[in-house]
């Protein structure tokens, strides 16, 4: 749900956020060291101090680019004609990312399980950034009449997480495609349903 690319023209602590989520996603919080993270930015290391003191304000920034970016993916389908309309365009905005998802997983799904196994849990910030989409998906859900949207809006959430896996687990990309296609055969059954 992140884009890897960093945009142009934009200043040292954009730079340096957008390099984290990317290094982040790539080799994982705990191998990754502010000085990774300054070279993939293009910042001296000594700059980066001044924008980030620990890395663990890098990973907050992350989430929050995590956010944001779901938050534009949304603000982007919201405008289509109905629920089952956007859920099958996510659906679509995850097959889109399926090469990424070959070398990575989920960038989402990945940030969140590292974070899991901290004693702090990260105080529960992969737990809010997964709610978003969640809780998205159930308005969805509830918009097409459905009495159990609060559990398919889990089990679509569940299913892309699960498929992301495998399509790194398996390295091909393939198999997201496969599932992108019964996720919206299942949505078009639900909207039949409702």
């Amino acid at each position: 749900m992140t884009d890897s690319a960093t945009p142009p023209k934009i200043g040292k602590r954009e730079r340096l956020v957008h390099a984290a989520a990317r290094v982040f996603y790539e080799q994982g919080v705990e191998k990754t060291t502010i000085a990774d993270i300054a070279s993939a930015a293009d910042v001296p290391v000594g700059n980066v101090y001044y924008y980030f003191k620990t890395k663990d304000q890098f990973v907050q920034a992350v989430i929050d680019t995590h956010a944001a970016v779901l938050g534009e993916v949304i603000a982007g389908i919201e405008p289509l004609p109905g629920p089952a309309e956007r859920l099958k365009a996510m659906v679509a905005s995850w097959v889109d990312q399926r090469e990424l998802a070959v070398r990575f997983g989920c960038p989402t799904g990945s940030l969140a399980a590292e974070l899991d196994k901290r004693a702090d849990a990260f105080g529960g910030e992969p737990a809010r950034l997964m709610s978003l989409l969640i809780d998205w998906a159930r308005a969805q859900f509830v918009e097409l009449g459905r009495p159990d949207a609060a559990e398919l809006a889990v089990a679509f959430v569940a299913a892309y997480q699960g498929i992301s896996l495998l399509t790194n687990t398996f390295r091909d990309p393939e198999l997201m495609v496969t599932e992108g296609a019964r996720l919206e055969r299942w949505i078009d059954e639900l909207a039949g349903q409702g």
